[in-house]
Protein backbone atom coordinates (compact mmCIF):
# COMPACT_ATOMS: atom_id res chain seq x y z
CA UNK A 1 0.00 0.00 0.00
CA UNK A 2 1.04 3.51 -0.95
CA UNK A 3 2.37 5.07 2.66
CA UNK A 4 0.80 8.46 1.68
CA UNK A 5 -2.62 6.98 0.27
CA UNK A 6 -5.29 6.69 3.03
CA UNK A 7 -6.42 3.34 4.85
CA UNK A 8 -9.09 2.47 3.29
CA UNK A 9 -9.97 0.14 6.40
CA UNK A 10 -9.30 3.48 8.53
CA UNK A 11 -12.24 4.66 10.54
CA UNK A 12 -13.45 8.02 8.75
CA UNK A 13 -13.52 10.92 11.12
CA UNK A 14 -16.73 12.91 9.39
CA UNK A 15 -18.67 9.53 9.65
CA UNK A 16 -17.66 8.77 13.24
CA UNK A 17 -19.06 12.45 13.96
CA UNK A 18 -22.04 12.15 12.24
CA UNK A 19 -23.18 8.60 13.60
CA UNK A 20 -22.25 9.44 17.03
CA UNK A 21 -24.59 11.93 17.50
CA UNK A 22 -27.39 10.73 15.04
CA UNK A 23 -27.70 7.48 16.99
CA UNK A 24 -27.88 8.64 20.13
CA UNK A 25 -30.39 8.08 22.41
CA UNK A 26 -30.18 10.68 25.11
CA UNK A 27 -29.54 13.87 22.81
CA UNK A 28 -31.57 13.44 19.23
CA UNK A 29 -31.35 16.35 17.25
CA UNK A 30 -33.96 18.92 17.13
CA UNK A 31 -33.72 21.31 14.09
CA UNK A 32 -35.65 24.40 13.32
CA UNK A 33 -36.30 26.18 9.80
CA UNK A 34 -36.86 30.36 9.32
CA UNK A 35 -38.10 31.74 6.42
CA UNK A 36 -39.44 34.82 4.72
CA UNK A 37 -42.56 35.99 3.29
CA UNK A 38 -42.42 36.21 -0.66
CA UNK A 39 -43.01 38.87 -2.18
CA UNK A 40 -43.59 37.70 -5.87
CA UNK A 41 -45.15 34.56 -7.33
CA UNK A 42 -42.19 33.26 -8.29
CA UNK A 43 -40.49 33.95 -4.94
CA UNK A 44 -43.45 31.89 -3.47
CA UNK A 45 -43.09 29.17 -5.55
CA UNK A 46 -39.45 29.36 -3.70
CA UNK A 47 -40.59 29.40 -0.38
CA UNK A 48 -43.15 26.51 -0.73
CA UNK A 49 -40.70 23.89 -2.45
CA UNK A 50 -38.17 24.97 0.51
CA UNK A 51 -41.30 23.83 2.80
CA UNK A 52 -42.26 20.86 1.28
CA UNK A 53 -38.55 19.66 0.78
CA UNK A 54 -38.17 20.48 4.61
CA UNK A 55 -41.49 19.25 6.36
CA UNK A 56 -40.47 15.87 6.41
CA UNK A 57 -37.43 16.27 8.54
CA UNK A 58 -39.95 16.94 10.89
CA UNK A 59 -38.33 20.67 12.65
CA UNK A 60 -39.59 21.31 15.92
CA UNK A 61 -40.39 24.42 14.12
CA UNK A 62 -40.67 26.68 11.30
CA UNK A 63 -40.79 30.86 11.96
CA UNK A 64 -41.52 32.91 9.46
CA UNK A 65 -39.97 36.49 9.76
CA UNK A 66 -41.18 40.05 9.91
CA UNK A 67 -40.47 43.42 8.43
CA UNK A 68 -39.21 46.53 10.09
CA UNK A 69 -42.53 48.32 10.43
CA UNK A 70 -44.88 45.55 9.36
CA UNK A 71 -43.83 46.11 6.44
CA UNK A 72 -44.72 42.25 5.53
CA UNK A 73 -47.06 41.80 8.19
CA UNK A 74 -49.88 40.66 5.74
CA UNK A 75 -47.70 38.51 3.89
CA UNK A 76 -46.11 36.88 7.19
CA UNK A 77 -49.89 36.49 8.33
CA UNK A 78 -50.37 34.93 5.04
CA UNK A 79 -47.58 32.66 4.95
CA UNK A 80 -48.10 31.11 8.81
CA UNK A 81 -51.81 30.54 8.26
CA UNK A 82 -50.86 28.71 5.25
CA UNK A 83 -48.08 26.42 7.25
CA UNK A 84 -51.26 25.72 9.89
CA UNK A 85 -53.55 25.21 7.07
CA UNK A 86 -51.65 22.63 4.56
CA UNK A 87 -48.87 21.56 6.61
CA UNK A 88 -48.45 19.57 9.66
CA UNK A 89 -45.75 21.99 10.73
CA UNK A 90 -45.48 24.11 14.24
CA UNK A 91 -44.96 28.33 12.64
CA UNK A 92 -43.51 30.41 14.70
CA UNK A 93 -44.69 34.36 14.09
CA UNK A 94 -41.88 36.68 14.48
CA UNK A 95 -42.73 40.03 15.63
CA UNK A 96 -40.89 43.37 16.22
CA UNK A 97 -41.55 46.80 18.04
CA UNK A 98 -40.70 49.03 15.15
CA UNK A 99 -42.73 51.79 14.03
CA UNK A 100 -46.34 50.41 15.85
CA UNK A 101 -48.01 51.11 19.08
CA UNK A 102 -48.57 49.00 21.61
CA UNK A 103 -52.19 48.57 20.68
CA UNK A 104 -51.22 47.75 17.06
CA UNK A 105 -48.80 45.23 17.92
CA UNK A 106 -51.27 43.90 20.69
CA UNK A 107 -53.86 43.10 17.45
CA UNK A 108 -51.03 41.39 15.73
CA UNK A 109 -50.98 39.25 18.10
CA UNK A 110 -54.62 38.49 19.11
CA UNK A 111 -55.03 37.54 15.05
CA UNK A 112 -51.83 35.00 15.01
CA UNK A 113 -53.12 33.66 18.70
CA UNK A 114 -56.51 33.10 16.67
CA UNK A 115 -55.37 31.34 14.07
CA UNK A 116 -53.60 28.89 15.91
CA UNK A 117 -50.42 30.77 16.16
CA UNK A 118 -48.87 30.10 20.02
CA UNK A 119 -45.40 30.35 19.53
CA UNK A 120 -43.90 34.00 18.71
CA UNK A 121 -40.54 35.03 17.97
CA UNK A 122 -40.50 38.70 19.83
CA UNK A 123 -37.58 41.05 18.29
CA UNK A 124 -36.97 44.40 18.80
CA UNK A 125 -36.30 44.70 15.06
CA UNK A 126 -34.55 47.10 13.00
CA UNK A 127 -34.89 50.68 12.47
CA UNK A 128 -37.24 51.06 9.59
CA UNK A 129 -35.17 54.66 8.38
CA UNK A 130 -33.14 52.45 5.85
CA UNK A 131 -29.54 50.63 6.65
CA UNK A 132 -27.99 53.82 8.09
CA UNK A 133 -30.82 54.68 10.30
CA UNK A 134 -30.90 54.81 14.31
CA UNK A 135 -33.21 53.03 15.94
CA UNK A 136 -35.61 55.00 17.90
CA UNK A 137 -38.80 53.21 19.83
CA UNK A 138 -42.02 54.28 18.78
CA UNK A 139 -43.66 56.70 21.37
CA UNK A 140 -46.69 54.39 22.00
CA UNK A 141 -45.08 51.41 21.56
CA UNK A 142 -42.75 48.78 23.15
CA UNK A 143 -39.48 50.13 23.62
CA UNK A 144 -37.44 46.46 23.18
CA UNK A 145 -37.12 43.31 22.66
CA UNK A 146 -37.89 42.04 26.13
CA UNK A 147 -40.94 44.48 26.73
CA UNK A 148 -42.17 42.99 23.81
CA UNK A 149 -41.99 39.77 25.21
CA UNK A 150 -43.78 40.96 28.44
CA UNK A 151 -46.30 42.13 26.46
CA UNK A 152 -47.22 39.61 25.00
CA UNK A 153 -47.22 36.70 27.68
CA UNK A 154 -49.64 39.42 29.56
CA UNK A 155 -51.75 39.10 26.67
CA UNK A 156 -51.53 35.18 26.31
CA UNK A 157 -49.35 32.97 28.94
CA UNK A 158 -49.99 30.12 26.65
CA UNK A 159 -48.06 31.21 24.01
CA UNK A 160 -44.15 30.68 23.89
CA UNK A 161 -41.65 33.39 23.63
CA UNK A 162 -38.82 33.31 21.74
CA UNK A 163 -36.04 36.30 21.17
CA UNK A 164 -32.92 36.66 19.87
CA UNK A 165 -28.83 36.45 20.71
CA UNK A 166 -26.05 38.07 20.04
CA UNK A 167 -22.55 36.21 20.47
CA UNK A 168 -20.87 39.20 19.29
CA UNK A 169 -23.27 41.67 20.76
CA UNK A 170 -26.16 43.76 19.26
CA UNK A 171 -24.36 46.47 16.90
CA UNK A 172 -26.60 49.09 19.00
CA UNK A 173 -25.22 47.99 22.54
CA UNK A 174 -22.61 49.46 24.58
CA UNK A 175 -20.81 46.26 24.91
CA UNK A 176 -21.26 42.22 25.38
CA UNK A 177 -22.46 42.52 29.55
CA UNK A 178 -25.08 45.13 28.43
CA UNK A 179 -25.95 42.68 25.68
CA UNK A 180 -26.41 40.22 27.68
CA UNK A 181 -28.44 42.58 30.53
CA UNK A 182 -31.17 42.52 27.44
CA UNK A 183 -31.07 38.86 27.12
CA UNK A 184 -31.85 38.40 31.04
CA UNK A 185 -34.65 40.95 31.39
CA UNK A 186 -35.90 38.65 27.97
CA UNK A 187 -35.99 35.76 30.32
CA UNK A 188 -37.53 37.52 33.15
CA UNK A 189 -40.26 38.47 30.61
CA UNK A 190 -41.26 35.29 30.01
CA UNK A 191 -38.99 33.74 27.52
CA UNK A 192 -37.59 30.38 27.16
CA UNK A 193 -35.64 30.05 24.59
CA UNK A 194 -33.08 32.22 22.40
CA UNK A 195 -31.62 31.99 18.70
CA UNK A 196 -28.58 33.34 18.30
CA UNK A 197 -27.63 35.43 15.34
CA UNK A 198 -25.45 33.57 12.53
CA UNK A 199 -22.02 33.15 13.23
CA UNK A 200 -18.60 31.57 11.70
CA UNK A 201 -16.31 31.24 14.36
CA UNK A 202 -18.07 28.36 16.85
CA UNK A 203 -15.33 29.63 19.59
CA UNK A 204 -17.75 32.76 19.69
CA UNK A 205 -20.50 31.30 20.56
CA UNK A 206 -18.98 29.02 23.14
CA UNK A 207 -17.45 31.79 24.80
CA UNK A 208 -20.70 33.85 24.81
CA UNK A 209 -22.49 30.97 26.31
CA UNK A 210 -19.93 30.12 29.34
CA UNK A 211 -20.67 34.29 30.04
CA UNK A 212 -24.63 33.70 29.74
CA UNK A 213 -24.84 30.46 31.89
CA UNK A 214 -22.34 32.62 34.71
CA UNK A 215 -25.15 35.05 34.32
CA UNK A 216 -27.31 32.31 35.81
CA UNK A 217 -28.95 32.50 32.27
CA UNK A 218 -30.78 28.61 31.77
CA UNK A 219 -32.87 28.53 28.85
CA UNK A 220 -31.58 27.01 25.44
CA UNK A 221 -29.12 29.53 23.49
CA UNK A 222 -29.60 27.69 19.82
CA UNK A 223 -26.83 28.59 17.76
CA UNK A 224 -28.35 30.28 14.34
CA UNK A 225 -26.60 28.65 11.11
CA UNK A 226 -26.80 30.89 8.16
CA UNK A 227 -25.50 28.33 4.73
CA UNK A 228 -23.90 30.69 2.19
CA UNK A 229 -26.33 30.09 -0.68
CA UNK A 230 -25.20 34.08 -1.75
CA UNK A 231 -21.42 35.18 0.10
CA UNK A 232 -21.74 38.78 -1.30
CA UNK A 233 -25.65 38.76 0.48
CA UNK A 234 -24.20 37.44 3.18
CA UNK A 235 -21.60 40.42 3.96
CA UNK A 236 -24.31 42.51 3.57
CA UNK A 237 -26.48 41.18 6.00
CA UNK A 238 -23.31 40.31 8.43
CA UNK A 239 -21.90 44.69 8.29
CA UNK A 240 -25.57 45.27 9.13
CA UNK A 241 -25.77 43.13 12.53
CA UNK A 242 -22.32 43.09 13.65
CA UNK A 243 -21.30 39.50 12.43
CA UNK A 244 -17.58 39.13 11.39
CA UNK A 245 -16.91 37.55 8.50
CA UNK A 246 -13.50 35.70 8.77
CA UNK A 247 -10.73 36.12 6.46
CA UNK A 248 -10.69 32.15 6.39
CA UNK A 249 -14.30 32.29 4.81
CA UNK A 250 -13.25 34.93 2.24
CA UNK A 251 -10.60 33.03 0.84
CA UNK A 252 -12.70 30.14 0.32
CA UNK A 253 -15.17 32.09 -2.05
CA UNK A 254 -12.26 33.77 -3.93
CA UNK A 255 -12.52 34.06 -7.04
CA UNK A 256 -15.95 32.41 -7.45
CA UNK A 257 -17.99 34.72 -8.29
CA UNK A 258 -19.00 33.60 -11.80
CA UNK A 259 -18.94 29.84 -10.43
CA UNK A 260 -22.39 28.86 -8.38
CA UNK A 261 -21.88 25.34 -8.71
CA UNK A 262 -18.54 25.64 -7.12
CA UNK A 263 -19.62 28.11 -4.67
CA UNK A 264 -22.57 26.01 -3.60
CA UNK A 265 -20.26 23.05 -2.92
CA UNK A 266 -17.94 25.15 -0.75
CA UNK A 267 -21.08 26.76 1.07
CA UNK A 268 -22.13 23.00 1.90
CA UNK A 269 -18.38 22.12 2.84
CA UNK A 270 -18.43 24.85 5.30
CA UNK A 271 -21.98 24.86 6.85
CA UNK A 272 -21.21 20.76 7.41
CA UNK A 273 -17.55 21.59 9.13
CA UNK A 274 -19.83 24.19 11.78
CA UNK A 275 -22.66 22.12 12.50
CA UNK A 276 -20.28 19.04 12.95
CA UNK A 277 -17.74 20.94 15.04
CA UNK A 278 -20.45 22.12 17.56
CA UNK A 279 -22.36 18.63 17.18
CA UNK A 280 -18.73 17.19 18.64
CA UNK A 281 -18.63 19.85 21.30
CA UNK A 282 -22.51 18.84 23.11
CA UNK A 283 -25.10 20.84 20.84
CA UNK A 284 -27.90 19.21 19.66
CA UNK A 285 -30.10 21.98 18.46
CA UNK A 286 -29.86 24.12 15.65
CA UNK A 287 -31.89 27.18 14.16
CA UNK A 288 -31.37 27.13 10.07
CA UNK A 289 -31.63 30.63 8.39
CA UNK A 290 -33.25 28.88 4.76
CA UNK A 291 -33.10 31.95 2.85
CA UNK A 292 -35.82 29.95 1.46
CA UNK A 293 -33.84 27.13 -0.27
CA UNK A 294 -33.95 23.63 1.05
CA UNK A 295 -30.98 22.30 -0.11
CA UNK A 296 -27.77 23.15 1.64
CA UNK A 297 -30.36 22.57 4.68
CA UNK A 298 -31.61 19.82 3.62
CA UNK A 299 -27.89 18.32 3.09
CA UNK A 300 -27.06 19.32 6.66
CA UNK A 301 -29.99 18.12 8.37
CA UNK A 302 -28.67 14.27 6.66
CA UNK A 303 -25.18 14.48 7.97
CA UNK A 304 -26.75 15.29 11.35
CA UNK A 305 -28.49 12.33 10.86
CA UNK A 306 -32.59 13.54 10.21
CA UNK A 307 -34.00 11.48 7.69
CA UNK A 308 -38.06 12.22 6.39
CA UNK A 309 -39.27 8.66 8.38
CA UNK A 310 -36.67 9.44 11.63
CA UNK A 311 -39.49 10.09 13.99
CA UNK A 312 -42.17 7.91 12.76
CA UNK A 313 -39.74 4.67 13.17
CA UNK A 314 -39.52 6.26 17.15
CA UNK A 315 -42.93 6.35 17.29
Amino acid sequence: MNPLSPNPLAPNPLAQRASRFANSATAPMQVSFEFFPPRTEEMERTLWEAVSRLAPLAPNFVSVTYGAGGSTRERTHSTVKRILGETALVPAAHLTCVAATKSEIDAVVDTYYAAGVRHIVALRGDADGGVDARYAPHPGGYANGAELAAGIKRRFSDIEVSVSAYPEKHPDSADLEADIDMLQAKVDAGATRAITQFFFENDLYFRYLDRVRARGIHIPIVPGILPVQNFKQMQGFAGRCGTVVPAWLKARFDGLDDDPATRKLIAAAVAAEQVLDLVDQGVTDFHFYTMNRADLVYAICHLLGLRPDTKQKAA
